[in-house]
């Protein structure tokens, strides 16, 4: 080996020699498995939510055509439909939640209780809007345009609300991803601003005992 490979062998080894681990070093590859397994669990999950929701798309359409004929009343049909949609609404927000814990704490880091307080509002909002698409959309007695069994009209009309909540998902969470920012900043500012009122006020008061003449003095 020349004399400069013998350098630089002599000082990686020094420099390595040196080398501490990091206290939290532990800690972060422990998170860093905890993160691979969840996104391999996150991946199961889509997995099966997809094979299941083409299983049960294809058994709807193997009742609903059989030897090419609807054979399935359109009441029927329309409880399906609305069983989706509550389902899409009661799992899709916490599905979207989850993901998006990181970012709402560190917008709330300086008040999280308050955070908190406001996601959970957040969500009622949401759900009584889901609600009300709902009830909205949902069909009590048969439109003129329907058939006694299920047809095009009502399959057309189903699709269309399933778009309607997704969309309304969609829209709800992209407006809270943009607004949550400037809540987050408003909030912080509104408590430093009564934390310097907080300590003006006592400046005052001591200001004021200092200024006070002694009762006491002859």
């Amino acid at each position: 080996m020349s004399r400069l490979e013998n350098e630089l062998r002599d000082a990686l080894h020094a420099a390595g020699a040196n080398v501490e681990p990091a206290d939290d070093l532990f800690a972060r590859v422990r998170a860093g498995i905890d993160a691979d397994r969840g996104r391999r669990r996150f991946r199961t999950r889509i997995t099966i939510a997809v094979g299941a929701l083409t299983g049960a798309g294809a058994a709807l359409t193997a009742v609903l055509y059989r030897n090419g004929e609807t054979d399935m009343d359109w009441w029927i049909f329309e409880l399906i439909t609305v069983a989706l949609l509550t389902v899409l609404a009661l799992v899709l927000g916490p599905f979207i939640k989850r993901f998006g814990r990181s970012y709402a704490a560190d917008v709330f880091r300086s008040n999280p209780s308050t955070g908190k307080s406001f996601i959970v509002l957040t969500d009622f909002a949401y759900y009584l809007i889901f609600g009300a698409y709902i009830l909205f959309t949902t069909t009590i007695d048969r439109p003129r345009d329907w058939t006694e069994t299920v047809g095009a009209e009502q399959v057309q009309t189903s699709l269309i609300r399933v778009g309607g909540i997704l969309l309304i998902i969609g829209v709800l969470h992209g407006v809270n991803l943009i607004v949550l920012p400037v809540i987050g900043r408003l909030l912080t500012l509104n408590r430093r601003l009564d934390q310097q009122m907080r300590e003006l006020a006592s400046r005052d008061l001591s200001d004021r005992d200092v200024d006070q003449p002694d009762d006491s003095s002859p």
